[in-house]
């Protein structure tokens, strides 16, 4: 008899408070969905404040937990975390190496930060249900270069920190334009040392002269038209691919996961470097691909029968009363996604729609917004649903709406 197993994908758990004792009957039917899966996954988007101390090393979008957020997340049913993320980094090296203790004394399966680069380039492996599952999980940036996992050299120490994809944001800009700012480069009398300050903590940036100029740490590059251009290292791509074809080797079902802040400027666009990367991904042995980082809903994609999840936004989202950018009502609104398969083979993935910023009771008599999420009902279910139906059409993904709940079922 062919095996069956599952793999339940939420959005990103930005988790800054406890919340086992959130009681709703909408919170029960999310549970209820996430822990009929053999694999239960989702990003850890936080660092632990622990044993090991730590500081804060950002301004606005600094953010924490306490080790209890982490039990929190396994009594709600996750055996399975991404750490890479841009909150991992928050509390410095001291911040992951907090983070790790807890984890692994918590016995998920995890990837992401190491306290060192070879450690954080790990892919993680366990036995999950019927099956032995590997996690290999990235983050693309933008970030510092110090929050990335280093090894140790001759000439300094170990950097605990998160594992990089290496990515390089440039804009391309008409020649007219690239013209233009050559001049004013040369108007502004710019060294090599200058453009060496403007760069640190990182390294100045390799460019071709002929069609790249670093201005003040912003590469401008020659191209049809204006926009922004993310360009992936091929280096780091086929490090990382490897170890993904390694695993595959194995026999292990390989969960592939990007983190990212390069979004479009229409959040739900899919941008076409991480289809790229997906799709090789999958080439290498993924069975899996998720994403997270803009903060809403993307499309669905299934590429030679492995779902692609190019953004799950939210699942549990603690922001704080003055972060102001989170008001559109998708950043609200998500899906938990169920995938089943029959031995290798994809059969189906259910969808249950979610929203973020319910009222749920605490403690038997305190209301609290955006604690938990909470199963959509009615239309706001069927919205959620049909605009994930529509942005993921586009990728040749059809989803079925009944009853409040979506499915998608791969062509053959």
């Amino acid at each position: 008899m062919m095996s069956v197993f599952s793999v339940v994908v939420t959005g990103q758990s930005l988790i800054t408070r406890d919340v086992r004792q959130a009681r709703d009957d909408r919170f029960d039917e999310v549970l209820r969905f996430l822990q009929q899966g053999d694999v239960a996954f989702t990003n850890f988007e936080s660092t632990v404040l622990g044993r090991h101390g730590g500081w804060p090393t950002k301004g606005k979008y600094f953010g924490y937990s306490r080790p209890d957020v982490l039990d929190a997340l396994k009594v709600i049913g996750f055996n399975a975390l991404a750490l890479s993320n841009n909150h991992a980094f928050d509390l410095g090296p001291s911040g992951v190496l907090s983070t790790l203790d807890e984890v692994k004394a918590q016995g998920f399966l995890y990837a992401g930060i190491g306290a060192d680069m070879t450690e954080a380039a790990e892919v993680g492996h366990r036995r999950l249900g019927d099956r032995d599952v590997a996690l290999l999980a990235l983050d693309a940036g933008p970030g510092p270069a110090n929050m990335y996992a280093g090894n140790r050299t001759a000439f300094r120490p170990a950097r605990p920190g998160v594992n990089a994809l290496k990515t390089v944001r440039k804009i391309g800009v008409p020649i007219g334009q690239m013209q233009a700012l050559r001049a004013l480069a040369r108007e502004l009398q710019m060294s090599d040392l200058e453009r060496a300050n403007y760069a640190q903590p990182e390294d100045p940036p390799e460019i071709d002269d002929k069609s790249e100029i670093d201005l003040y740490g912003t590469i401008f590059k020659q191209a049809e038209t204006c926009g922004r251009l993310v360009e992936v290292d091929l280096q780091s791509a086929s490090e990382h691919l490897a170890a993904i074809r390694e695993s595959a080797a194995l026999g292990d079902f390989v969960i592939a996961y990007l983190h990212h802040h390069h979004w479009e400027p229409n959040w739900q666009q899919v941008p076409s470097w991480v289809q790229g990367f997906a799709r090789m991904c999958v080439d290498a042995g993924a069975g899996l691909f998720v994403s997270h980082g803009a903060p809403v809903l993307q499309a669905i994609e299934i590429y030679r029968r492995a779902p692609i999840f190019y953004g799950l936004g939210n699942f549990l989202f603690h922001t704080e009363p003055d972060e102001s950018e989170w008001s559109p009502p998708e950043v609200w609104q998500s899906v938990v996604a169920a995938c089943r398969y029959e031995g290798d083979d994809l059969v189906a993935i259910d969808l249950l729609p979610i929203v973020i910023n319910g009222q749920v009771r605490v403690d038997g008599h305190e209301t609290a917004s955006g604690l938990v999420p909470l199963a959509a009902t009615g239309d706001t279910a069927r919205h959620i649903l049909e605009q994930l139906a529509e942005r993921s059409r586009p990728f040749g993904v059809e989803v079925a709406i009944a009853d409040g709940f979506g499915r998608i079922v791969p062509r053959d």
